[in-house]
């Protein structure tokens, strides 16, 4: 009976998944439930695609985009809205408004351009016909289920393992050869509702005889499960012996003579990145921290590694005592393998060549070759699946990188091999950086590089200040200069300019350009040793130059970079398929987004992260929104030319006037403005009763929006709608935050005032049909338009045409972000003792008051006891002895107590272990029994709060027990 219900949950929430109802059945039928017909071949996407594009946003199982078109289009024609119609729709739109919180928000943006990819394509949404249960009984995966591995099935019955049937599920339904998926998504979902890792591949695993297949299912199967955010690794710890020879084997498989092809590359790659997130396992932490050693330095160029070693003087004689261990072991000679070609070593140095090269040859000379011209049509349609599944596997180990770059203990030697690799040089330089299909790979490019960059002491796991940070550059400069005054005649001039000439991107670019080829070369390969001579970019002139530059230009710190973004969403940000899905993601592919792990580089990176996640949570949200409201105004161009509107919406309002009335110098280390301030008029003449008072309870601090809209000329069918983005459809053109600091009537009144200046007896009901809101605008947001700004381009603050507001109870992410952003501009954010907790490193029981340094050997406790009897039963095992001020004997005085405690009673435990294996206690420490160990308690009068009654503190009434005393 148990079986029953897991199978029917199991195929409920797969059906979910796809956008079907959910289904019910007998046990055996739901627990091996499929998502294709048995008569689908994998790979074969052509019906799927067709429904899809047929079906557009619906796959979540409703028509809301084309019925909500179809609204619009009634509204448009309707005209004017007299006041008993109004009155009718704001009735209609208050019930739509409580049944929006019950809907799934999904589907709504083909942003792409026709020629693109769709956004399924790009994200992996599963496309395809709701299948029935009577479908998925049927499928030829159920079937083999049932008579191979099913849980129902008895000893006595089940048949053997065969390798053959592992080998031809693989060959004929997990592996790819053509389209833009690296994986049958719905036939690994089927094999992964039958328990087929559990019951069948993991259990007949063999470290030296399982085959290819047998170990490409295990990692599609790893990686499905990780999809759905099940427990991966959960089985494997029945066979916890075997898990080490089959990562072994996993390592090797790309030595035993099979080629793997593009997509088994990226789901391989894919699995490797789910291992290295998965280092809070003891099983998979062991082998695969084993990869990123400082064996790993082997592979870098000589030059490098002697100025690693000189940065890190520390390593030194760790350094030494490898190359003595590696001496004496070549002597031997008995098996002896050179470090460079063990396994442990290896591995990721072969990643980087092998991604180098996938860069540089698939990706490049296809995008060259049939993309860069920008037309689909004369696109070789063989070629776009290689570049498709290539592009997939580039974003997928970029990705990969900032993994390991992003954990400490991961970080600490990989990040001196991917910059002599200068990975993310050879990145910015590809076809591949630049082209339109290409931006989630830019945008997880600039992500790596930030994380290359990143300001923390490797070795020690320390955050470098700015002054640090600014110290090194400034260094790093010198010695560069230092080194042209001495060996490059030629560089003379820039040997004696001020460094604050030398550290912009442009001026450094100028000054090294009197460089013939040759002289480039040999000053970045032989006297900085920025790179080896033999890598193959080193005859590249514009490689060379790029690596330079980003070597000795000055980035921004955490601190600047936080501080010049704003804090609003703009309309490229919203309307970004990389940053911020409109459709539900399925995890097929990657996202340009910083990952919540289980540990974190720095406090600042701990806040960072949490704030790009929070406000890109956010924008999703106000974008469903402002379409919304685009939906409902009905924008059209009027016959002077200028926008007017045809609907009506309750969160928004046409804007009758808008000026800037004051933009307020920088203050002093800054470029935006300390302030800008303006003025926004708008009527609420056409709302009446609930509605124009909830324009008229706006008040300080309430975050309002700007749109500014210019609708096509031509009404859009809707065939042409569902083919352009929002912005194309509506006309959008700029979006922009800002925030109220007062609300005026239409005779300048102020409104909701809560600062006191307006008197409660002056206080009046708003006047008028017009409200003018004062508000304060993004200061970076401005910054940044205005210097974007050209002679001929238009002003952005001239061009609004609707104030767009959003329920309060929805509206805090302004003050949210802007806490995160005032934390992390202070240097001490949490005390040292609870920092390595919240990083994820050590024991969470050093944040234990009695593990802890500098204890406080005397606490007041000020009302915590309520009388001398509750502070001996919170202490049992210590003799109580109380002190009086007036020196009586009087065993029971009233609190407050200031207890002094006995040096056994604050002893730390011993602890044991390394910082990042965790520290155990050795021993607890118990309240002792011995008659000398004496707790010392003074009775004090408290100060007098004064004579009036009001002024009595609360008192506590609480008689807390010994266990919550502790932490008190």
């Amino acid at each position: 009976m148990e079986v029953v219900s897991e199978g029917e949950e199991v195929v409920n929430s797969l059906a979910d998944a796809v956008g079907s109802a959910p289904c019910t059945g007998d046990a055996n039928s739901a627990e091996h439930a499929s998502q294709l017909d048995h008569n689908d071949e994998p790979g074969d996407s052509g019906s799927l695609e067709e429904n899809a594009s047929n079906r557009g946003e619906e796959l979540a199982g409703g028509k809301r985009p084309r019925e909500d078109s179809q609204s619009a289009q009634q509204t448009e024609q309707n005209g004017d809205y007299t006041e008993k119609g109004q009155a009718s729709d704001q009735n209609e739109e208050e019930k739509e408004e409580s049944l929006r919180g019950k809907r799934a928000r999904v589907a709504e943006y083909p942003v792409a351009d026709a020629r693109e990819r769709s956004g399924e394509q790009i994200l992996g949404l599963p496309t395809g016909k709701a299948i029935t249960l009577n479908e998925i009984q049927q499928d030829k995966l159920t079937r083999i289920a049932l008579e191979n591995w099913s849980v129902t099935l008895k000893d006595a019955t089940r048949p053997q393992f065969s390798p053959e049937l592992v080998d031809e599920i693989y060959r004929k339904e997990l592996l790819v050869t053509v389209g833009n998926k690296t994986v049958p998504l719905q036939r690994v979902m089927v094999l992964e509702i039958s328990q087929y890792l559990e019951n069948y591949l993991w259990p007949n695993f063999d470290p030296h005889s399982s085959t290819f297949e047998h170990l490409m299912s295990i990692i599609l199967m790893v990686n499905e499960k990780f999809r759905e955010n099940v427990p991966a690794w959960k089985c494997f710890h029945d066979r916890k012996e075997n898990f080490e020879p089959f990562l072994k084997r996993i390592l090797t498989l790309k030595d035993e003579g099979r080629q793997l092809n593009i997509a088994e590359k990226t789901n391989y790659l894919l699995f490797i990145i789910h291992c290295f997130q998965s280092l809070e396992d003891e099983m998979v932490r062991g082998p695969v921290l084993r990869l990123v050693t400082l064996q790993l330095w082997h592979y870098l160029s000589p030059g490098r590694l002697q100025m690693e070693l000189s940065l890190h003087e520390e390593l030194i004689d760790h350094w030494k005592k490898l190359m003595k261990r590696e001496t004496r072991a070549a002597k031997k000679g008995d098996g002896y393998v050179n470090a460079k070609e063990r396994l442990d070593v290896k591995f990721i140095p072969l990643l980087l060549h092998e991604f180098v090269d996938t860069l540089d040859s698939v990706v490049v000379h296809n995008a060259k070759a049939n993309l860069m011209d920008g037309d689909s049509e004369e696109v070789d349609a063989a070629e776009i699946p290689v570049l498709a599944n290539a592009l997939l596997y580039c974003e997928r180990f970029v990705e990969f990188l900032i993994d390991l770059l992003s954990q400490l203990p991961t970080r600490r030697f990989t990040r001196a091999l991917i910059e002599d690799f200068a990975i993310v040089s050879k990145c910015r330089l590809s076809a591949l950086y630049s082209h339109t299909r290409g931006r989630l790979f830019a945008q997880l490019v600039d992500l790596l590089r930030f994380y290359e960059g990143f300001e923390i002491d490797d070795q020690t796991g320390s955050h470098l200040s700015d002054d640090d940070v600014l110290l090194a550059h400034c260094s790093k400069l010198q010695a560069f200069q230092l080194l042209c005054f001495k060996r490059v005649p030629k560089l003379k001039d820039l040997s004696l300019t001020n460094i604050g000439a030398l550290e912009k991107r442009a001026d450094l670019s100028k000054r090294l350009s009197v460089l013939l080829p040759e002289e480039l070369r040999d000053l970045v390969c032989n006297k900085l040793n920025i790179l080896s001579s033999s890598d193959p970019w080193s005859h590249k002139t514009e490689f060379l130059m790029e690596i330079m530059v980003s070597t000795f230009e000055k980035r921004l710190s955490q601190r600047e970079a936080i501080n010049a973004l704003p804090l609003y969403p703009n309309e490229q940000v919203m309307w970004d398929e990389s940053f911020v899905p409109s459709i539900n993601y399925t995890g097929e592919g990657c996202l340009a987004l910083p990952k919540l792990n289980l540990q974190f580089l720095t406090l600042h990176d701990y806040l960072l992260r949490n704030f790009n996640l929070f406000r890109l949570e956010s924008t999703y949200e106000i974008r469903e929104d402002v379409h919304d409201i685009l939906q409902r105004m009905g924008a059209y161009v009027n016959g002077e030319g200028g926008t007017s509107f045809r609907g009506w919406a309750r969160m928004a309002v046409p804007i009758k006037e808008f000026k800037i009335t004051e933009v307020k110098r920088p203050n002093i280390g800054e470029v935006k403005p300390s302030a800008c301030i303006a003025e926004v008029t708008f009527s609420i003449q056409k709302y009446k009763g609930p509605m124009r008072s909830e324009w008229d309870e706006l008040k300080e601090h309430d975050v309002l929006f700007l749109l500014s809209i210019q609708p096509p000329l031509e009404q859009l069918s809707n065939a042409e709608s569902l083919e352009l983005s929002v912005l194309e459809r509506f006309g959008l053109q700029y979006v922009r935050g800002c925030e109220v600091i007062e609300m005026r009537d239409e005779e300048g009144h102020l409104m909701n005032d809560f600062t006191g200046r307006v008197k409660r007896e002056d206080w009046k009901p708003p006047q008028g049909e017009l409200r003018t809101a004062v508000v304060a605008l993004d200061t970076a947001q401005y910054h940044m338009d205005v210097s974007s700004m050209g002679d001929k381009d238009e002003d952005i603050y001239s061009t609004f045409h609707v104030l767009m507001r959003r329920k309060p109870k929805e509206n805090n992410f302004k003050a949210i972000l802007e806490s995160i952003r005032d934390l992390m501009n202070e240097d001490y954010i949490v005390p040292g003792w609870l920092r390595d907790i919240i990083l994820g490193y050590g024991d969470p029981g050093a944040a234990h008051w009695k593990n802890m340094k500098n204890q406080l050997k005397v606490i007041d406790f000020k009302d915590t006891f309520l009388d001398a009897q509750h502070l001996r039963d919170s202490f049992e095992g210590f003799d109580v002895v109380f002190q009086n001020a007036d020196e009586s004997n009087n065993q029971n005085p009233p609190p407050p107590y200031r207890v002094t405690f006995p040096k056994s009673f604050m002893t730390n435990p011993k602890m044991s272990g390394s910082k990042r294996k965790g520290l155990i206690p050795d021993a607890t420490i118990e309240s002792s029994n011995d008659a000398h160990d004496k707790i010392y308690a003074e009775a004090y009068v408290p100060p007098d709060p004064g004579p009036y009654p009001q002024d009595k503190p609360k008192q506590n009434t609480v008689r807390f027990t010994p266990v919550q005393v502790l932490p008190i």
